[in-house]
Formats: structure tokens, C-alpha cells, sequence
């Protein structure tokens, strides 16, 4: 029988620009509304280019990543209406009616950072794209999103901003928990960016994309302007890697096949709890 009225808010953080994510996120919800039985509806709200922010009524959301900074939105209307929205959330998860569930991807993730203040914001040496390794911490280790991927464990990453320094304090008071870090990369005396936190019993959020998929990311690296990009940037062999790396089940698929999918299956237990 279909779990009545699972309501996702699709939160597009992209400000109009070209991207991958919001299709690979729709059929992800597609395919996991078909695979599980859910009777799953979303709604999709253009937050920064429309200034669309939904109301509390959704038990999911999911918010995208996007291009620009994440400190100088700070202060825009939209910024503004975004975060009463989390914050929201936030009071309704301490009350004791249904739980709202927030899943923060890149772009997302760095406000997320930033409006509980777990860390430092700033733009990397240099752009990170591709795909990456991922490190789990020893919280890492614990967290049932990442139970069956390997350590490391391989994530699309596109980005030019990171978050820096871990606010453990901070994140104590919160009852949050560091899940993941960068790539080791023992020879550059650079500090290591936060790959995932999770902010609370029912908010999470990564700095890689768990929704990349190879077609889209192929599709994406095949275009000639950005082939020519990654290879000015990176060189040839490494941008063989890329695409070498996305026909490997054992890396992004597994990454998608896991991370989202048991996140709206916490979710799903959630609201049947709540109905039963």
C-alpha cells in the first residue's frame, strides 16, 4: 500500500544558470517513489532567481547547490526568507508533532554552515571539480546515510567556495556531527574542507553532490566549452579520468544509490510512525 502524501519542497538554489542537479534530483525522486511504493508528490521553488520560498507544510526538502558565494547573498531578501525557513524547521523538530527533514547539497550546505556557524567560509586556492575521494570521520563511520560505501568513497565535486576550520564547540551545542572530509593531500599545506555534517537528527547536508549521475556528468563534461575548461585546468589525463571514473559502479553510482535515497527513507519511517 503507498505511504499516503510524502510532500517534497525541491528547493532550487541554482539563480537560473545551467545545471545537471535539478534533473538528476527529479529522477532520483521518481525512481524512488516507483522502487519503494511512495506515493511521493514535489514542488519545486526557484529561491534565488524568483525569490520563491515554500511554507513549512512539506515534510522534505531538499535544497540544491548553486554558483556564487554563500556570504554575500547574506542580508538579500531571499537569503533572508530562506533562512527563517530553516529556522522554522528547526522549532517544529523540537516540538513533539512530525518531523520535517532538510537535505543541504553544496551551495546549500555553505549557508547551512553558515547560519549555524560550524566553520569558516571562504573560495578555495582553486576550483574542485570532478570526481573526488571522500574521507569519512570517525562520526562518519556511524552515520547510516555512509553505511556500505568504502573510505574513501567517490562524490561529484563542483566548486570554487569551502568550509574550512570545524567549530567543535559550536557543534556540540548543536548536537551536530562532522561526517566527512576532503580528499588527504598530505604534500599541500591546505586545510581540509567539510564534506558532510549532520546538523541535527533530521537535517544533513553534503559539500559534494550525492545526486550526480554519469549521464548527466558526462553530458556536462562531453560539451566542447567545458572539456576545453578542465583540460586548460587540469590537463588531458586527467580529464580522461573523469569520465573513466563515471562508468565506475563502484564510485558515483553507489554514492547516488545510497546517500538521498536513505535520507527520504528516514523520512518515510518518520510519517508512518507519525500516521500509525
Amino acid at each position: 500500500m503507498p505511504i499516503p502524501g510524502l510532500r517534497v519542497a525541491l528547493l532550487d538554489l541554482n539563480d537560473g544558470a545551467p545545471n545537471q542537479g535539478m534533473r538528476s534530483l527529479r529522477q532520483l525522486l521518481s525512481a524512488y517513489a516507483a522502487d519503494n511504493g511512495v506515493d511521493l508528490s514535489v514542488n519545486e521553488f526557484d529561491v534565488r532567481k524568483k525569490n520563491q520560498v515554500p511554507d513549512s507544510s512539506y515534510q522534505v526538502y531538499i535544497s540544491t547547490g548553486g554558483p556564487g558565494s554563500p556570504l554575500d547573498s547574506e542580508g538579500l531578501d531571499w537569503d533572508n526568507r530562506y533562512c527563517a525557513l530553516i529556522r522554522d524547521l528547526e522549532q517544529i523538530n523540537l516540538s513533539s508533532g512530525g518531523k520535517k527533514f532538510v537535505f543541504f547539497i553544496c551551495h546549500s550546505f555553505q549557508i547551512a554552515c553558515r547560519i549555524y556557524g560550524l566553520g569558516a567560509i571562504c573560495l578555495r586556492k582553486s576550483p574542485a571539480f570532478g570526481v573526488m575521494p571522500v574521507h569519512k570521520t570517525g562520526e562518519g563511520f556511524n552515520e547510516p546515510f555512509f553505511r556500505d560505501l568504502p573510505d574513501p568513497f567517490f562524490a561529484v565535486e563542483s566548486r570554487e567556495w569551502q568550509v574550512i576550520r570545524p567549530n567543535r564547540e559550536r557543534m556540540a551545542e548543536i548536537g551536530a556531527s562532522l561526517c566527512a572530509l576532503e580528499k588527504e593531500r598530505p604534500r599541500i599545506p591546505l586545510e581540509r574542507a567539510m564534506m558532510a555534517i549532520r546538523f541535527s537528527p533530521w537535517f544533513f547536508g553534503t559539500q559534494f553532490h550525492p545526486e550526480a549521475d554519469p549521464e548527466g556528468m558526462t553530458h556536462y563534461l562531453e560539451k566542447t566549452e567545458k572539456m576545453n575548461q578542465v583540460i586548460r585546468q587540469f590537463g588531458e589525463q586527467k580529464y580522461r579520468e573523469m569520465l573513466d571514473r563515471l562508468e565506475d559502479p563502484g564510485m558515483i553510482c553507489l554514492t547516488r544509490s545510497l546517500v538521498i535515497p536513505r535520507f527520504l527513507d528516514q523520512a518515510v519511517v518518520s510519517l508512518q510512525e507519525t500516521v500509525c
